[in-house]
């Protein structure tokens, strides 16, 4: 079974609670159940983690290259301006699928750049809860190609 980090920036543990006509009422908790089910259909181990913290973000993703372990990232507000995190992911050695709950290039101006995007294997975006599901099959499909000879 293949190790997956889902990891979610700042803000989204209070999903549920925070601007429900935009982000849904599903809550953080729910997220966790919805990933580590799907995970469990998929074949993978999934663990997910929030945190409002950059650098603490950026050790997750150094962890996750040096045990070459995919990543289905949500960076929340550091998808717009976190050249930290952008630098930290590109050292990425597995699959990385960037993953938002609302469509960002439909939203404020200010949400269209992801500086994330450049180095991520692709993104899924606007669809809710659903996008993280579907993100975590993108990433059961990458591994199943890596292992095809």
């Amino acid at each position: 079974m293949t190790r997956v980090l889902v990891l979610n920036g700042p803000n989204l543990r209070r999903l549920g609670v925070r601007e429900p006509e935009k982000y849904g009422t599903t809550s953080f908790d729910d997220l966790v159940a919805l990933c580590r089910d799907a995970g469990r259909r998929l074949d993978l181990s999934v663990e997910v983690r929030q945190t409002d913290d950059e650098a603490e973000m950026v050790r997750w993703v150094h962890e996750a290259a040096d045990e070459h372990t995919p990543i289905v990232l949500n960076p929340a507000a550091f998808t717009h301006y976190s050249y930290s995190l952008r630098d930290a992911l590109a050292q990425r050695t597995a699959p990385l699928v960037e993953v938002h709950i609302t469509n960002p290039a439909a939203r404020e101006e200010f949400r269209h750049t992801s500086v994330v995007a450049g180095v991520a294997t692709g993104t899924i975006a606007g669809f809710g809860p659903m996008s993280y599901v579907l993100a975590l099959q993108a990433v059961a499909e990458l591994i199943a190609e890596q292992k095809t000879p």
